[in-house]
């Protein structure tokens, strides 16, 4: 862990550098450029190299051909930066400190883009070339999620686009193993203590039948809902806040968290949590899999979303028959569920809700609506016109009004990669085809889906089978959710602090009775004036 952050250290060092010269040569583009909306089809401006950052589980070929069709559209060169999703950070502060700077600037944590516009990466956006040249993106913004306007602002002027995800409003599902249940004859748990039951019975009764002592209760991503049952949210790849009014306070450091840790501790001792809990389930490749529960050596987990949990039959899908036309069918399983019977066909899985703490507390980690930001590099503005493009470009293929455009850019060409579902011509759901229904991110391998996310309606029947979950209820979100000077500067050694202590306090390598001492430690390395700059932030109108 040392060595990981004082690498990252290092790169933002060179960052810093990098910033520094940018900005006594950068202006950001003038509204004034931005009068009449040129064509984007036949333009007389030159043709633009625009270097594009964007979500991402596969490379995007060079070659893609939803990226070439958009720049023949728009007569431009696009050239995608391939940087994988789960080590996107990293990647791109590389990138960055190598004194590169992408035009299309995904940022994917909230919280980095204070930082980069300190740092003088980004280009100002003014708000009446975002109104002009990017008119759909703002419209949905203003209509389903106005409480973000705001958001990508710094002194009153816009330096990120604020990414909306609508699904947010569910949070993280609890998951268990129905067969495990079933042959130890116990319930799906409800409260603490019917928890320890089960994750002790899952570790010491031999859930799998195989005669082995091989399977553990939980491991790192079962813990969240611990502390949950406290109140607070502790293992997160930010700070989590939470309210005890009137202010704000950072959960790692509630004096409750003490008590979850000793029941934490316990279970460690007693070999209830996965040795390996400290490495993280996943073990490679998509970052969402529980590999630790896909190979049957924990009998519960909160890995991922409610979507890579679908087991086949959950609710009623569309699909296609042997015309190309749309009929419904029984959804097949996803991710984790797909896995996990792919190894253990007899496995099958269950949602069990948060459990109630002592005090009558539940609730499992749930992630912002604010997901991201979509910036502009601070180079781009430095081309006449080429900022102008970037947003023409992405209000284009993030939220085209015309529905079978808006579809192709999102998953490809229609009677090629899908078709509409329902009677013919009606534009509601979409069904994928073959090969591309069964290929794992096939929209990167055809370089479609490269816009942003836009907020609207969650309508879908997967949201619709999610509500029944009751996954809209229960969920602990951060309630900082911008950054402060503060948090930019000492976030990430405050973060390595609270890992370290936290494992160490599992693992009983540091007893529990310096949870106070390394309050103070976290307190006086920074965490004082981060927990002053939100709760200034929090008491704000």
């Amino acid at each position: 862990m040392e060595k990981t952050f004082g690498s990252r250290i290092a790169i933002l060092g060179a960052i810093l550098i990098l910033g520094s010269i940018i900005g006594c040569d950068t202006k950001p583009a003038s509204p004034s450029s931005a009068t009449d909306a040129p064509d984007p089809i036949r333009s007389a401006a030159p043709r633009h190299t625009i270097s594009w950052t964007m979500h991402q589980n596969l490379p995007v070929p060079e070659n893609a051909e939803m990226v070439r069709y958009v720049e023949d559209k728009f007569e431009v060169d696009l050239d995608i930066w391939n940087l994988a999703n789960n080590n996107y950070e990293a990647l791109l502060d590389t990138k960055l400190a190598q004194g590169e700077i992408p035009d299309l600037f995904r940022i994917r944590q909230p919280q980095d883009l204070l930082k980069y516009q300190q740092l003088g990466l980004l280009a100002e956006i003014p708000e009446a070339m975002l109104d002009q040249y990017a008119p759909n993106i703002m419209k949905a913004l203003r209509d389903h999620a106005p409480e973000y306007m705001d958001y990508g602002k710094m002194d009153g002027k816009y330096y990120g686009i604020p990414v909306i995800n609508p699904t947010n409003i569910y949070r993280i599902p609890v998951i268990y193993r129905q067969d495990w249940l079933d042959k130890l004859g116990l319930p799906v748990p409800e409260t603490l203590a019917e928890y320890e039951q089960v994750i002790y019975a899952f570790t010491h009764e031999d859930p799998d039948g195989n005669g082995l002592n091989d399977t553990y209760g939980l491991s790192l991503e079962g813990m969240n809902m611990v502390f949950g049952a406290f109140g607070q949210i502790v293992f997160a790849d930010q700070l989590y806040f939470g309210i005890k009014d009137p202010h704000l306070v950072i959960g790692a450091l509630e004096p409750e968290m003490k008590e979850a840790l000793e029941y934490l501790h316990q279970w460690y001792q007693d070999g209830v949590i996965d040795p390996e809990f400290v490495t993280g389930e996943n073990k490679g490749g998509y970052k969402h899999l529980s590999h630790a529960f896909i190979n049957g050596r924990i009998g519960m987990t909160s890995m991922g979303n409610y979507y890579h949990w679908i087991q086949t039959g959950d609710y009623v899908a569309w699909t296609y028959d042997s015309d190309r036309k749309g009929k419904e069918t029984p959804v097949e399983a996803t991710y984790n569920a797909k896995e996990l019977v792919a190894k253990h066909p007899q496995a099958r899985i269950v949602f069990g809700p948060p459990i109630a703490g002592p005090y009558g507390q539940r609730g499992t980690k749930a992630y912002d609506r604010l997901m991201s930001f979509t910036a502009i590099g601070a180079r781009a503005a430095t081309e006449p016109g080429k900022v102008e493009k970037i947003l023409q470009i992405l209000d284009y293929v993030s939220a085209n009004p015309d529905a079978e455009v808006r579809t192709a850019m999102k998953y490809g060409v229609k009677g090629k990669h899908w078709i509409w579902a329902g009677a013919a011509g009606e534009q509601d759901e979409v069904i994928l085809l073959p090969p591309y229904d069964s290929m794992f991110s096939y929209q990167n391998v055809i370089g479609a889906n490269i816009g942003m996310m836009v907020p609207s309606p969650p309508t879908a029947r997967r949201e619709q089978w999610a509500s029944t979950l009751n996954l809209d209820q229960d969920g602990i979100y951060n309630a900082l959710e911008v950054a402060t000077p503060s948090l930019v500067m000492n976030g990430p050694k405050l973060l390595e602090l609270r890992n370290k202590a936290y494992i160490s306090f599992i693992t009983g390598d540091r007893p529990l009775d310096q949870f106070d001492h390394f309050v103070k430690e976290f307190m006086e390395a920074g965490g004082d004036e981060v927990l002053q700059e939100a709760n200034e932030w929090y008491r704000q109108p």
